[in-house]
């Protein structure tokens, strides 16, 4: 195995037992980095302080992580106009907060064999919020609902 210092001097190659033997010397334990490297790469260094630094590492990876998540609209096809816009006010704050949208309209009894009141709503709400969202998911016939998902629109690299 080729083995490395603490300080990142390579000390050559080496046999197992004289890699711990080395590593005993300076009180470090041996670490194999690189497994697949032919030979196998092992490096002397504390290893509880080496997880450590790789826990920070993956705590700081996920605080940076932006998550998104999937808020739901459920409208009826025989909506109020004032209920519309409200839930038109929802979803473009849900659109601006950065998550995604999924618009349902649900019928019930004998309603749904007027599915086109449902698509034209649908077709509003897309009309309604087309400067603030892209369409993901057109309009899908799902038992006695249709359904849309709208996203934000994604942001170029280096605009905010």
């Amino acid at each position: 195995m080729r083995l490395i210092s603490a300080d990142g001097k390579q000390l050559g190659i080496l046999s197992i037992e004289s890699a711990l033997f080395e590593a005993e010397k300076v009180f470090l334990d041996l670490v194999e980095i690189s497994p697949k490297a032919n030979p196998p790469v092992c490096k002397l260094m504390d290893y509880g302080k080496f997880r450590y630094q790789q826990g920070k590492k993956v705590h700081s990876a996920r605080k940076n992580q932006k998550i998104i998540s999937l808020k739901e609209i459920k409208i009826r096809p025989k909506i109020e106009e004032h209920d519309f816009q409200f839930k038109l006010r929802n979803a473009t704050r849900f659109l601006k907060e950065g998550n995604k949208v999924k618009v349902i309209v649900m019928f019930s009894g004998r309603q749904i064999t007027h599915k086109e009141s449902g698509i034209s709503l649908l077709k509003n709400f897309i009309e309604s919020l087309k400067d603030l969202s892209i369409l993901e998911h057109p309009i899908k016939d799902e038992g006695r609902s249709l359904f849309i998902i709208l996203a934000p629109p994604k942001k170029e690299k280096g605009k905010k």
